[in-house]
């Protein structure tokens, strides 16, 4: 995929990490769209450490902010009801129970009708978003019971960048790599190469449908032996290659 602009022509032939890319989404905004549904694509997906990352940037200091009031303060927390209610209703479809949902959205709602500056409002979006973040979290680990599979898959979220080894998670949990692979398939479902995959290529969709960088540096990013391989494993789990898929989101530019 071919980057547009001079700041990514920067990029282009450089390998990159995915710290880099969150970095680079949110202080270099070409399409607000983008980042911003990506943006939810981490809160819903529980990605703590990334959400708290990407809201280093200021609520009331994003570029592209429309004007929805000639008033700062009033303008400010129109954003702050339509980012909440978008925000509440993406976790409801990824399965968090509606009223538990509408219950925290009212509430920061009810807050941002109270705060006095817009500094409050930033104040308060942050910890609305790392609040819903924190809780798709803990939703999607509710099935899991052990403390051990619960530090694997922390360990997986915070290294998808590199090869990750049975080896690092049996280090991680103080386990042999044996008893972890058995433990794990039992309370998630997946064995421990599956689930690592699966979160891969979660993420390279969110790259792919988001950013401007190349399948080549997507595939170096979250450390796939080759782009053939990842073009391989992406078409099978999702029915079209990484090309075709990004072609979908981004029909006027040209692909590598």
């Amino acid at each position: 995929m071919k980057s547009s602009g001079n700041h990514y022509n920067v990029f282009k032939n450089n390998k990159i990490s995915y710290q880099q890319y969150l970095h680079k989404e949110y202080n270099i905004i070409h399409a607000p769209f983008r980042p911003e549904m990506e943006f939810y694509d981490y809160i819903k997906n529980g990605n703590v450490n990334h959400v708290k990352k990407l809201c280093e940037e200021r609520f009331h200091e994003k570029v592209g902010l429309g004007t929805l009031s000639d008033n700062p303060l009033q303008n400010m927390k129109y954003h702050f009801v339509i980012s909440t209610a978008m925000i509440a209703r993406m976790c409801i479809n990824s399965g968090l129970l509606l009223s538990e949902s509408y219950n925290m959205s009212d509430y920061f709602i009810q807050m941002a009708d109270k705060a006095k500056t817009i500094e409050e409002i930033s104040d308060l979006h942050d910890e609305m978003c790392i609040a819903y973040t924190k809780r798709m979290k803990k939703f999607q680990k509710e099935s899991v019971c052990s403390k051990p599979v619960i530090e694997c898959i922390d360990y997986i979220y915070d290294h998808l960048s590199t090869r990750i080894t049975m080896a690092d998670l049996s280090i991680t949990t103080g386990l042999s790599e044996s008893y972890i692979s058995r433990l794990f398939k039992k309370e998630t479902g997946y064995t421990v190469s599956e689930y690592i995959l699966l979160k891969k290529l979660e993420t390279a969709k969110s790259m792919l449908s988001y950013s401007d960088y190349s399948i080549a540096q997507i595939s170096d990013a979250l450390a796939f032996p080759s782009q053939s391989y990842f073009t391989k494993v992406f078409k099978k789990e999702y029915g079209e290659t990484p090309h075709q898929f990004a072609k979908s989101f981004h029909p006027d530019e040209a692909f590598n």
